[in-house]
């Protein structure tokens, strides 16, 4: 698939999102980068560390959170795309729910709108979306039964909101889904959509997965936020090993480096069968 300029080979390769928040609140970076420098520096950093792709946030979906209005989300995320933009030609994403942000991002040169509502959230996004051309990741947030049919009901969500993208004009090969994890799920369901993945991937869509530093580690190794890195690699290189193509993280040179490795062990074991 294309984003930007850069094609990505979704068959075989493992892709890293940097993560950039722009928000005071984030549940573990909220603020760091909230200036305009301190935000382009740590995406030219990550982009050195191994990030395939920058995702620039401009208002949190931590638990709790307090929800801004259009303007103030563009007035975080506008200036750092054009900023960024003019220095670097790598992929950068937009993770929005709002058309209005998506509409001034893509305008400002992004190349990718990730929606944590897929699609859901505001009737305009796909429409936005599909008039810039650009690529989009639509991620499970409904509430899914408990059981046998949580993961039937997690792909019945995500075809209804592709289907909502192809009718608006959303390219095809522009499209990404994730399981969306600690979202509306509980331990068990987040540790599920990871061990189903392959699952996922037989819809036909290449998978994101956003695992980083999540509570689903904290509270299944006792962690706290600044502890979770481990865990947030070894759920990356199992989603690897089942079929994940992006990997949406904030310790960028780390996950790149296990996720390399994982893809060599994957690339030798189908050059020997």
């Amino acid at each position: 698939m294309k984003i930007g300029e850069r094609e990505f080979d979704t068959g075989s390769g493992c892709y890293v999102m940097g993560i950039l928040n722009v928000t005071p609140d984030s549940f573990s970076d909220g603020g760091r980068h909230a200036s305009l420098g301190a935000a382009v520096g740590h995406a030219l950093r990550m982009l050195g560390e191994g990030a395939d792709i920058i995702d620039i946030g401009g208002e949190s979906t931590r638990p709790g959170y307090a929800p801004v209005d259009a303007a103030e989300e563009i007035r975080r995320v506008v200036p750092v795309v054009e900023a960024l933009r003019a220095v670097s030609g790598a992929p950068i994403s937009v993770d929005t729910t709002k058309a209005a942000v998506a509409e001034a991002a893509l305008a400002a040169g992004a190349d990718m709108i990730n929606d944590v509502s897929a699609l859901r959230a505001d009737p305009r996004m796909a429409a936005v979306i599909a008039a810039h051309g650009a690529a989009c990741c639509l991620m499970h947030s409904e509430s899914a039964p408990e059981g046998g049919g949580f993961l039937p009901a997690v792909k019945e969500s995500l075809l209804r909101s592709v289907g909502a993208a192809l009718a608006a004009g959303v390219r095809p090969d522009g499209i990404v889904l994730d399981p969306g994890v600690g979202f509306a799920k509980n331990d068990a369901q987040n540790l599920a959509a990871v061990d189903r993945l392959g699952e996922l991937r037989a819809l036909g869509y290449p998978l994101l997965l956003g695992v980083s530093r999540k509570s689903v580690i904290g509270r299944t190794l006792g962690l706290p936020v600044d502890g979770r890195l481990e865990g947030t690699i070894a759920l990356n290189v199992a989603g690897a090993l089942r079929g994940a193509s992006f990997f949406r993280v904030h310790d960028v040179k780390e996950n790149a480096r296990a996720l390399r490795m994982a893809r060599a062990v994957m690339m030798e074991g189908r050059q020997d069968g």
